[in-house]
């Protein structure tokens, strides 16, 4: 091998020459978002429509509306978003730890380089996983009080109205009516609601703050309500476990009675009302008594009142003759009694006329020892007594009334010497502003200027120039 066949002539380092920066067989060259691009038509085209089970994580909603979330097996994680349009026609509230299953689409986000799943529908992922989720729902709506026994309002003996929220169309409208009637048959409101799938649970609380907004003046304010649906599967039977509804029936002021599914099923409703019943037609049951029982009733009390009021005049009866018996015969009670009667009106009138005729006799004796002489004397003493007394006023009088002038001609004379004239009168004067305000101080004689000098006999205007 020569050094032709080495080294290449033309490079003085003796390198090989540089490769061609194009061959035909080379891959094509994409920018970073033209591959980024491609690769999202790729995903998307191929995974246009996809069900996912795995277990919600990191669930944040953003100030937009929007959902984000992900879910996750043992070994992988998938980033899922939920457009705010979608989140409210979900049927459930995504939480940390709930396995689904979501139908939705891939795409990618070329900004992180990762691709996500957009979600359309989400449901939980079998019974166990909808179990799971109302026993732990259970505790968080215990812990608030909403169960408490205490909280929970009598249903009323007889009510008026009675407000019904169910399917209108399904059988158990028609079974409370039915029994309603046979018992005792009252006025019935129906607020006819979807009892299961999408948008179930939100028209039963709205039904429920619906009866309550009524005006509670109103006739056609029920007295209790019945919130009732046939049997189902436990899917079915979700719209009653719903959050939304356990509040809305807490919060009602009505009475409320839950009659949901048959007797073994039970919903979290049942425990927010203030009655369960079984089934619908034993939720009509407990809202009214039976007439005939009511009735029977009636007609047995008015039979022992009868009996009890006979007996009772029987009774009076009885102790009446027997006091009777006893009493002796009235008339002769009476002629003593009068006897009696007459003998103190006559000592009556013995017992006036002497009264009488003592105080006459004391009348007359005292009226023998009055003397007109004697009278006129204690009138002359008091005369004299009174003439003393009023030449001593007149000269008390007249003394205080000259101390008082001199103390007050003595308090004028002070006052005098001490007064703003007095003072005036020694040779002071007083300076005052264009205002009338007086002026205390050089420096405002001098930006006053104009000034009013005030002496004991009169006023001067004067200016003032400068300070000295």
């Amino acid at each position: 091998m020569t050094n032709n066949t080495l080294f290449d002539q033309e490079d003085p380092f003796g390198l090989p020459p540089a490769p061609e920066k194009t061959k035909p067989n080379a891959p094509p060259e994409y920018t970073v978002s033209e591959l980024s691009h491609k690769l999202k038509r790729v995903i998307e085209d191929g995974f246009s429509f996809v069900r996912v089970r795995g277990e919600v994580s990191k669930v944040t909603v953003a100030k937009s509306g929007h959902l984000y979330t992900a879910l996750k097996d043992d070994a992988a994680v998938l980033d899922a978003i939920c457009w705010k349009g979608t989140v409210g026609s979900l049927g459930l509230k995504p939480e940390e730890g709930m396995e689904v299953v979501c139908t939705g689409r891939l795409t990618t986000y070329p900004g992180r380089s990762n691709y996500q799943l957009i979600i359309e529908t989400m449901e939980l992922a079998g019974q166990g996983a909808l179990l799971k989720m109302l026993e732990e729902r259970k505790k968080k709506l215990a812990a608030e009080g909403l169960f408490d026994p205490a909280r929970k309002k009598p249903i009323p003996f007889l009510p008026n109205v009675i407000g019904v929220i169910t399917s209108p169309t399904g059988a158990v409208i028609r079974d409370i009516m039915h029994r309603l009637d046979e018992r005792f048959p009252r006025r019935v409101l129906l607020w006819p609601v979807m009892v299961q799938g999408q948008g179930a649970a939100a028209q039963v609380a709205a039904a429920i703050a619906g009866f309550n907004a009524i005006p509670k003046d109103s006739q056609l304010r029920p007295d209790v309500l019945i919130v009732a649906r046939g049997g189902g599967s436990l899917e079915d039977l979700m719209p009653f476990n719903d959050e939304i509804v356990v509040r809305a029936a807490a919060a009602s002021k009505i009475p409320l009675i839950s009659a949901v599914g048959h007797e073994t099923d039970t919903t979290l409703i049942d425990y927010a009302s203030d009655l369960r019943a079984p089934t619908p037609t034993a939720a009509a049951e407990k809202a009214v008594p039976v007439r005939a029982e009511i009735r029977a009733w009636v007609l047995e009390c008015q039979k022992r009142m009868f009996v009890s009021a006979q007996r009772l005049m029987q009774q009076h009866q009885t102790h009446l003759q027997g006091l009777g018996r006893g009493l002796g015969d009235p008339k002769r009670l009476l002629e003593h009694s009068m006897q009696k009667l007459d003998s103190l009106s006559g000592r009556l009138d013995m017992g006036l006329q002497s009264w009488l005729d003592r105080r006459t006799a004391q009348v007359n004796q005292l009226a023998a020892k009055i003397s007109l002489s004697a009278l006129r004397q204690k009138i002359g003493d008091a005369e004299r007594h009174i003439r003393n007394f009023a030449e001593r006023l007149v000269n008390t009088e007249g003394k205080i009334l000259k101390d008082r002038q001199q103390k007050l001609a003595n308090l004028s004379a002070l006052l005098e010497s001490l007064s703003f004239k007095g003072v005036l009168a020694r040779g002071y004067s007083v300076v005052k502003d264009a205002k009338g305000n007086i002026v205390s101080s050089v420096k405002q004689a001098v930006a006053e200027k104009d000034v009013l000098i005030v002496f004991h006999d009169g006023e001067a205007e004067a200016t003032v120039k400068k300070q000295v």
